[in-house]
């Protein structure tokens, strides 16, 4: 019987716990990429619109990821479904074409079926760059109080005893009622949108202590994460940290560290609380410090084969965007050196432009390793957070417009 990839990574995780992460270091310390040139970022935009545009008028649901370079669909939009008109709504600001912005348009008003889905936690990936943008960009009221109605259905999931909210699962299942997991913190967002056009605290007040719990019991000393931990749902006591799509409980899967670090560092810009900026500084430290010298991170930090293993680029786009706020908030160029980096190793060997079968922008991403699902195929939301990355440096203004870059 052939042994199974996890069995052969597992041969080598003796050898990778001791040195695989100064390895790394020192290679992305010899060997770096250099950093991208506006023309660069423009001609990597460029071509992402170019492929948005010839392949957005034929979609009638949500991309999810691809199989043999196409777009599989949701009609529902799974947890994704808010990148493909935050997509559109990207591609719009970069190129000015009402085309796409109609199309963004149509698309969000398909997720409005979602604004009360009590079964997921990914209610602010859903509706920030779908609804949230739409209402930054149109004024239309319909889209502000649709994402209120997300916000208020998203805190229905907050566990006041364990002061966290549930990752997991419908409401009234027992299983996984106790699960937390790194990605939660890119939905806070949508919690302090709502109690900002509310005045209501409620909403923020429980993005504080989710952070807050999430900061105590995620973040190791050396500043990785694990991709999930969980409590007691019935006392909220803490059980330990566990994994799905990492390697291992111990391990730091790497789009969970991009998630955690951009989650933090918005939570900062929302609140002022500068526990959450020594946090988001802590993990993308981390992050940077296991990059290898091709910038485009492995799907996690710490398996066995890092740094010559299977890649994730979503992590890199990701990671890219909360460096640049990272760096705008600390005031540290170091950050947004690397953010460049991240988004010139991303233009050069990621987009799909060899390939004129291709329907998404970026190649070479990961959707969950352990499972074997989606090994390096695209995903939505590599393609949404390339463009928003490479708008943050060209266009920051029409970001701003977007998705608001303001500091508390």
């Amino acid at each position: 019987m052939s042994p199974t990839r996890r069995t052969v990574l597992a041969t080598a995780i003796g050898t990778a716990a001791a040195v695989g992460a100064p390895v790394q270091a020192a290679a992305a310390e010899e060997t770096r990429s250099e950093a991208s040139t506006p023309s660069e970022l423009r001609a990597a935009a460029d071509y992402a619109v170019e492929k948005i545009s010839a392949v957005a008028p034929g979609i009638r649901s949500f991309p999810v990821g691809t199989k043999f370079e196409k777009w599989v669909y949701s009609q529902n939009g799974d947890w994704v479904g808010g990148f493909w008109p935050g997509t559109l709504w990207m591609a719009h600001l970069h190129s000015g074409d009402d085309a796409l912005r109609t199309l963004a348009l149509d698309s969000a008003r398909r997720l409005a079926p979602r604004q009360y889905d009590t079964t997921t936690h990914d209610l602010g990936f859903l509706f920030y760059p779908s609804w949230v943008t739409a209402w930054r960009l149109t004024g239309d009221e319909s889209w502000r109080a649709g994402a209120i109605r997300a916000a208020d259905t998203l805190i229905r999931r907050y566990n006041p005893r364990g002061r966290f909210i549930r990752a997991w699962g419908a409401l009234d299942d027992p299983n996984n009622a106790g699960r937390v997991i790194i990605d939660t913190m890119m939905n806070l967002d949508l919690l302090d949108f709502a109690s900002r056009q509310t005045g209501d605290a409620k909403y923020l007040d429980i993005a504080v202590q989710h952070a807050t719990t999430t900061q105590r019991v995620f973040l190791r000393p050396d500043g990785s994460t694990p991709h999930v931990f969980d409590f007691d749902a019935a006392t909220g006591a803490p059980i330990g940290p566990n994994t799905v799509q990492g390697y291992s409980a111990t391990s730091c899967w790497a789009r969970g560290q991009a998630w955690g670090l951009y989650g933090f560092t918005t939570m900062y810009r929302r609140t002022g609380n500068a526990e959450f900026l020594t946090t988001a500084r802590r993990l993308a430290d981390f992050a940077i410090g296991a990059l290898s010298a091709d910038h485009v991170p492995v799907w996690d930090y710490r398996a066995p084969q890092q740094p010559h293993d299977i890649k994730d680029a979503s992590a890199g786009a990701i990671m890219a965007c909360g460096l640049l706020d990272l760096a705008a908030a600390t005031g540290r160029p170091h950050y947004r050196d690397v953010a460049l980096r991240l988004l010139s190793a991303l233009s050069r060997t990621c987009l799909t432009r060899k390939s004129p079968r291709a329907e998404a922008v970026v190649a070479r991403c990961t959707r969950n390793r352990p499972a074997e699902d989606g090994v390096e195929i695209s995903l939505p939301y590599a393609d949404y957070y390339l463009l928003e990355g490479i708008l943050r440096v060209l266009r920051p203004q029409d970001v701003d417009r977007a998705i608001d870059l303001s500091t508390t």
